[in-house]
């Protein structure tokens, strides 16, 4: 493993334990070269999945980018990141058994809202006004009141 610091080819590990949920192994490792320590984290991939975008542009899945557009949902919200490292890894889990090696970018949309909105109504509606490309108030507002009829139980009206 390259040091991210110097560069140096040759870097060591020093602590090697199960991640928290048991999906990765995060090593410590340290650079003979400058002295530097930093944490690296093994997967297990069990295929390569390429992402195909709106436009045809096809990609290959980024796990960190899935984990970023989480982060900015959830941005000041009472969630850990813990909670936001399992819906990612559960997404992931889901597109890799899905036994399709080409996942349109909106089955991910999909399942992001899907979680979102069973953890945070907040973060569910942050992201679906980036990913359904609200245009005007008016579309925002209708949204929110379909989040309110799901939230609101049976016979309340």
């Amino acid at each position: 493993m390259k040091c991210p610091f110097c560069g140096c080819d040759d870097t060591q590990v020093k602590d090697s334990r199960n991640a928290d949920d048991n999906t990765a192994i995060r090593r410590r490792r340290e650079c003979p070269e400058c002295g530097s320590r930093f944490t690296t984290f093994e997967r297990v991939q069990l295929r390569d999945l390429i992402v195909v975008k709106k436009n045809g542009e096809k990609v290959i899945f980024d796990r960190d980018k899935l984990a970023r557009s989480i982060d900015v949902a959830v941005r000041k919200r009472p969630v850990t990141a813990e909670r936001v490292e399992k819906i990612v890894n559960s997404i992931q889990r889901r597109l890799e058994i899905s036994g399709e090696t080409e996942i349109p970018s909106t089955v991910i949309g999909e399942y992001v809202m899907e979680a979102l909105a069973n953890l945070d109504h907040i973060a569910y509606i942050r992201f679906a006004s980036v990913y359904r490309d609200f245009r005007e108030v008016k579309d925002f507002e209708d949204f929110v009141d379909t989040i309110d009829k799901m939230a609101k139980p049976q016979g309340d009206e």
